[in-house]
Formats: C-alpha cells, structure tokens, sequence
C-alpha cells in the first residue's frame, strides 16, 4: 500500500534518482536487513533503493558510474555560464538581476546533480548524504526564484531593487534552508522530527516529498500561467508565447524521460547508463529557451506588422 509521500516505487523503478540518497543512509542505521541485491553491498550499489535496473559505483566492475549524466552536467555548465555572462551584459532588461541570480542556482545545482546521480561516491557515506541534501535544498531555491521571476514580471515591485531582489534572495535562502535541513534529519535522524517513518521501508517523508516533488511542478506550473498572463493580456504579443510553451514542453518531455524511459533505457544498456542525460539535456535546453522568451519580452520594439499584416 503506497501513502502520499512515500519514495520507495521512485526509489525502486527510477534509475539514479538522488533522493534516494537520503533513505539509504536511514536505512543502513535503523532496518539494514531490507537493503536486498546491488544495495546490500554498499560498496558497489548505485544510486537508488534495491533498484532493477542501477548503474554500478565508479570503479567497480569496470563502471565509468552514470558517465553520460556527468558528461551533460559538465556540458550544461558551460551553456549557462555563458548564458549568465550574455544576461549580465544586457543592462537595460527588465528582470535582468532576478533572471540571472535564476540562472546561478541553475548552474550551482548542476555540480550538485553530478555528484548526487553519478555513482561516484559510495552510498550511505555522509559526503553523499550532505552533497544530495544540498542538492534538494538547491533545487527547491531553484523554483522559488523561477516563480520569483514571473512575480516580478508583473511589475508589482520594480525589478532589479531591493524591494525586489530583498523577497526573491530570503525566500530562496529559506527553501534551501529548510530543505537541506529536513533532508539531513531525515538522513541521519538529528531531532528523528522528520524520520524515520514506521517501519523505515516504506521511505516516507511527507515535507521532503512535497518539496522535492510537489513544490517544482507546482513553480512551473503558477509560472507559465503568470507568464502567460502576462505575455498575451499585459504585453499583447504572440512571439514570446511560443518561446514559453517550448519551454514548457521541453520541461515536460525532460520529466517523462525521467520516469519513464529511464529504467527503459538503463535496461536496454546493460546498466551502462540511464536516461538521467537526456532528462538534463532537456533540462537545460529548458533553460536555454525560456532566457530567449525573457530576452523577447525585454525588447524595446516589436514588429507586429510581420503578425498582424494591414
């Protein structure tokens, strides 16, 4: 019987979702019996709960790890480097502050991922357990400051002021905050207030659950809806609009991957690699669109002859 909030089908059936860091490490101290196959042997077990499908630990058994993610991680780096560089030169754009302190957190959480998902470090040791709780704390800030954006957009407050950059800076220190806090509880049982759950198998954590799940489809979601406000009510225009539902689109298609061709494909390779890759190239190319619709609706002019011909 599943219960909201329970990680163990993801833990089980997604190849290297990186939460699952955090239960391994709570399972290893308070019911070891029910880490069965590759994770009964931490030495070797990929990331994940008694996965059937899971990429080995780097080095063992000729693993590279989840080589393919790190390669799109380290290449997504260098696309948003490059894209926070472009947003910062742009000094006039409306937004450019709250667009590029979006695109920071993008780029922290990437090393972050790396790490947590590349089955490079050995599970239930506390620099995995520390590294994936900062990693979820970082991805919780991450929506914060995407909904931030489409906040700001609505010119309630003027952008690029503290009136602005004040709110959007404390409320994604309070997320990570909270977030790495409840992960780490859960993990190693600090105050037991979050975990473990009874009996610890199940993998429950209602607060991790809601902010490492719930919370980021819930930003995305409010976010198109405001943007789209915004861009066809407010401004009146078409162009941007297709730049947001590609966003849109590719963000989906990133989570469908995810959870469903991942195990497809980890199967299908031998356990080589996941489709953890693809979901971050999708990710970023997420990203990569929704700075272009950012930078057409900061434009000065628009040719609307070229959509509504005399």
């Amino acid at each position: 019987m599943v219960s909201f909030g329970d990680f163990k089908p993801l833990c089980e059936q997604t190849p290297s979702y990186p939460w699952c860091n955090i239960f391994y490490r709570q399972l290893q101290k308070h019911s070891p019996t029910t880490l069965t196959g590759l994770s009964a042997n931490a030495t070797i077990a990929p990331v994940g709960i008694n996965p059937e499908c899971g990429i080995l630990k780097a080095g063992e058994r000729g693993s590279l790890g989840n080589i393919a993610n790190m390669i799109a991680c380290g290449l997504s780096m260098i696309v948003v480097a490059i894209l926070i560089i472009i947003t910062t030169r742009r000094r006039a754009a409306v937004g450019r502050s709250e667009f590029r302190i979006f695109l920071l957190l993008y780029f922290i959480s990437l090393p972050f991922q790396l790490l947590a998902t590349g089955a490079v470090l050995q599970q239930g040791s506390l620099p995995l357990v520390v590294l994936t709780a900062i990693h979820a704390g970082t991805v919780a800030a991450l929506f914060w400051t995407l909904l931030g954006n489409a906040i700001v957009s609505t010119q309630i407050v003027e952008d690029g002021t503290l009136s602005s950059l004040v709110p959007l800076c404390f409320l994604s220190v309070a997320f990570f905050g909270v977030t790495t806090y409840i992960s780490l509880d859960v993990a190693l049982s600090i105050t037991r207030t979050f975990g473990p759950f009874n009996p610890p198998s199940a993998l429950n954590s209602i607060p991790l659950f809601i902010l490492t799940s719930i919370w980021p489809g819930a930003a995305a979601i409010l976010f198109f809806v405001m943007m789209t406000w915004i861009v066809l009510v407010v401004l009146r225009e078409i162009r941007p609009m297709w730049f947001y539902i590609l966003a849109a689109t590719l963000f989906v298609l990133s989570q469908l991957d995810y959870f469903l061709l991942n195990k497809v494909i980890c199967k299908g390779t031998g356990a080589k690699i996941d489709g953890s890759f693809i979901a971050t190239i999708l990710e970023t190319a997420s990203v990569v669109v929704l700075y272009l619709a950012w930078r057409s609706i900061t434009e000065e002019h628009w040719d609307d002859n070229v959509y509504f011909p005399n």
